[in-house]
């Protein structure tokens, strides 16, 4: 089903077989848009049409207007086409068991005929208003454009995911391996983890595992007693006891080098360290959480990674895209970075610019989102107003078609799309044709004459 819109929020669907009924019953709730169905498929027709918020309806449809068995199939298929619309059940006043069962199926509620419309219209303004908080709440979900970690700013279907992935598994103790391009956002999830986990309180510690000489990381990471080495001249502990109770962040893990791979492995194993030159070995209690831009399976391969470090480390894997992957990112970002930067550098309001934009747009961004940041943080000290240009990004300037992202072009293509396709579906019957797209058959006809489709000479027309 369409999402609704305000237009539309106040559309009531009455299902009644009685004439009589439906001509009190619409002028009883005047106040309301209301539209007529007097049996199932009329009901499913006018729900795909006009998109009700609430549906009253009677059990007893034709063709058995006695039984139930149709009002019940009708109650299922409202359900699952619009599952926010509210229904309320109408029955005899005798028929609890049956209405009952309505609101065990997902009915909203159900009333007793003959009914005093005064009564009646007081649950439907409730079911109106009770669809209306729902619809704000999902607007309210669907406009944040943030994720649910702090700083990472994305709409991406991907990364929204993977933010999902990162709640899930931050208040465990699983291993967390990052994998992802340089530049993609690795530390910043890493930081995640540790900010919803039970461990926020205590120190998030990184360290990157390729910037620091291999005979100083074994030092940096596991500590040293006075004396193990010459310039040793105090008992110094690692980062491994420094972030006890907390999150250690090894950056760049694919560049551990081998010896420090099987000391890693043992603490993984035991959850002790033992400091350079020392004899005890001292319990931590610390959650690793690891990154990398390198396949590390390529690395078994070639002998260079240990493959029991690796499932050690891999107990969950989270793969991040780069952000040429990630459609429209990359203008959300250069706009929350030119914000950030101008109040920086109290440079005052500053935007972007059509042509700067669409540049960004159709720029590669092989550094990620550190080189877009990176690209912003120079144009804003650069720019000679407040308005930055592709220029001032040092950007090439591409020329974007700003039609193609007209709403109205896009609703004409996809309109038409759906069109050939459902008149394809039903071999160009119309009245089915229509009934599935929920329009009436002139405004198919009409869709049919804007976009220059013709009916399948095949099919039938009724």
């Amino acid at each position: 089903m369409a999402e609704s819109n305000p237009e539309k929020a106040r559309v009531l669907l009455i299902v009644e077989d009685d004439p009589a009924l439906q001509k009190q019953m619409k002028w009883a709730f005047d106040s309301y848009e209301a539209v007529l169905a007097s049996d199932r498929e009329s009901a499913i027709a006018q729900l795909r049409r006009h998109e009700p918020a609430v549906v009253t309806m009677d059990l007893g449809l034709p063709p058995e207007p006695d039984g139930v068995s149709e009002g019940f199939r009708l109650l299922e298929e409202i359900l699952a086409l619009a599952p926010d619309t509210k229904v309320i059940v109408l029955t005899g006043q005798h028929d609890r068991d049956n209405a009952v069962r309505a609101v065990g199926l997902g009915a909203y509620d159900f009333f007793g005929k003959p009914f005093e419309p005064e009564l009646l219209v007081l649950t439907i303004e409730r079911a109106f208003r009770l669809y209306d908080l729902q619809q704000e709440n999902k607007r309210l979900l669907t406009t944040q454009t943030g994720s649910a970690l702090g700083g990472l700013i994305t709409r991406d279907a991907g990364m929204l995911r993977i933010c999902r992935t990162i709640e899930k598994v931050a208040n465990t103790n699983a291993t967390v391996m990052l994998l992802g391009q340089s530049g993609t956002g690795k530390e910043l999830l890493s930081r995640g983890v540790h900010e919803k986990s039970s461990r926020k309180a205590e120190r998030f510690i990184a360290i990157n595992c390729a910037a620091i000489p291999e005979n100083l990381l074994e030092s940096e990471l596991f500590g040293y007693e006075r004396g193990a080495f010459t310039g040793a001249v105090k008992q110094t502990p690692g980062k491994f006891e420094l972030a006890h109770k907390g999150t250690l962040f090894l950056d760049e893990i694919g560049d551990l080098p081998q010896a420090l791979q099987a000391k890693l492995l043992r603490f993984l194993q035991e959850r002790k360290v033992e400091r350079i030159g020392g004899r005890e070995e001292i319990p931590v209690d610390v959650r690793v959480v690891c990154a990398t831009h390198q396949d590390l399976r390529l690395r078994i391969k070639d002998g260079s990674f240990r493959e029991d470090l690796f499932y050690r480390l891999a107990e969950i894997i989270v793969d991040i895209p780069a952000l040429s992957e990630r459609p429209g990112d990359a203008s959300l970002l250069a706009h929350a970075f030119v914000q950030r930067f101008a109040q920086e550098m109290k440079r005052g309001s500053m935007s972007l610019t059509d042509d700067a934009v669409a540049a960004i747009e159709g720029h590669n961004w092989p550094g990620n989102v550190r080189e877009l940041e990176n690209c912003i943080k120079r144009a804003v000290i650069m720019a000679d107003g407040n308005r930055i240009t592709a220029d001032d990004l040092g950007l090439d300037v591409v020329e974007e078609d700003f039609a193609a992202l007209n709403l109205r072009h896009v609703r004409d293509e996809a309109e038409k799309r759906a069109v050939v396709c459902v008149l394809s579906r039903v071999n160009g019957n119309i009245a089915r044709a229509a009934e599935v797209l929920g329009v009436s058959r002139p405004t198919l006809y009409d869709l049919m004459n804007r976009f220059g489709i013709r009916k399948d000479a095949g099919g039938a027309e009724q």
